[in-house]
């Protein structure tokens, strides 16, 4: 039997460090100081330089570094925040953790990211704040998406874009803040959940780092409402040290990757990849899609699909319904599917991929 490639292999992927790894733990391990102490502090101002922000929170994981963001500009019961409906619910639920409304707004049909036109038609008075997602490690369309916020403070979820980059400016650095996530098989993972705020805004940041614990100014003195307890650990923080000098060379392997797959398919079917694209997952859009799906399941290759069900489909959505019609992403929900890609993948594993696709596309 053929061998499987998998969608993504976290074992591959720590096993060229494996020794540093344990020993980064060691150390931590050794210091006896596990929450807040000094490998934290080092991530946070290494992540913030690789960034080019003025500073970096870390937090417990990717969905608390949204909600901790609204909650730092004040968002809550009465306030909309206008966000995509296609990213997997993650700004969804912080959104509605807050006790404010998410408003979905529809995508570009080609990147899958907000589309600003749409953005500004639903701009109104009750608008707090915008997410917007960096959807599949792809930078949204920046500057026209804050023209159309129309001075509504902008979040931007770079779960899956670390170092996507534009105009030299790296993602995270666009909007008010900017959001992390560093569960393992993000760009930048680390051996459990993780997350981090960035931002160039002082005051901000001042805000996010009371609020990841319970609100204190001080110790159990809690100045701040709607504080809780969300900190990346000193184990975590140990790890993503060690890997961020990599990332730049994942995010190279991957985009070399998904340009390989991007080859092999028509026109349309995948966005250009420049540096603006992490590749953090390789989706193509595809017409016959199941037929797509049989053939790699045959052919031994995992797949996936990101995201099966919209937000504003999801039954956990319906009490706040109804949403208004978002046809670009209705359209894209049978369409999408996510091909493995991962740096550690082999040439003869992503060659194997471009055959099938290949022989969908002549078939």
């Amino acid at each position: 039997m053929t061998k499987v490639i998998p969608f993504n292999d976290l074992a591959r992927h720590n096993e060229a460090f494996i020794n540093d790894l344990k020993m980064a733990v060691g150390r931590v391990i050794d210091s006896g100081w596990f929450v807040l102490g000094e490998e934290g502090k080092a991530f946070e101002s290494s992540f913030a330089e690789y960034c080019g922000a003025a500073r970096c929170v870390g937090v417990g994981n990717g969905t608390d570094a949204l909600e901790l963001a609204l909650r730092a500009l004040e968002c809550g019961p009465g306030d909309d925040v206008l966000t995509v409906a296609n990213a997997g619910m993650y700004s969804a639920a912080a959104i509605t953790a807050t006790g404010a409304r998410p408003v979905f707004i529809d995508v570009d049909p080609v990147r899958l990211t907000m589309d600003p036109r749409s953005l500004a038609a639903a701009r109104t008075t009750r608008t707090k704040a915008v997410i917007v997602t960096h959807l599949y490690g792809r930078l949204a369309d920046m500057d026209a998406l804050l023209a159309a916020a129309d001075g509504a403070p902008v979040i931007e979820d770079c779960a899956q874009a670390h170092g996507a980059i534009r105009h030299g400016r790296k993602a995270g650095t666009f909007g008010a803040l900017g959001c992390f996530s560093f569960f393992p098989t993000k760009n930048l993972g680390a051996l459990g959940d993780g997350g981090a705020v960035v931002t160039n805004d002082g005051a901000l940041a001042e805000r996010v780092e009371q609020l990841r614990q319970y609100g204190w100014s001080r110790k159990y003195q809690a100045d701040l409402f709607g504080g809780r307890n969300s900190r990346l650990d000193e184990m975590q923080a140990a790890v993503l040290r060690l890997k961020l000098p990599s990332l730049d060379g994942w995010n190279s392997r991957r985009r070399a990757i998904a340009q390989r797959y991007q080859q092999a398919l028509p026109p349309g079917a995948m966005p250009p990849l420049g540096e603006d694209d992490v590749a953090h997952l390789a989706v193509v859009q595809v017409d016959d899609r199941s037929r797509l799906q049989d053939m790699l399941t045959q052919a031994n290759i995992i797949w996936s699909v990101h995201y099966p069900i919209a937000d504003h489909r999801q039954q956990a959505m319906a009490h706040l319904a109804p949403f208004a019609s978002l046809p670009v992403i209705e359209a894209a929900q049978d369409r999408i599917l996510t091909l493995p890609c991962f740096p550690e993948m082999t040439d003869r594993e992503v060659e194997r991929v471009v055959a099938v696709l290949t022989e969908f596309c002549n078939s």
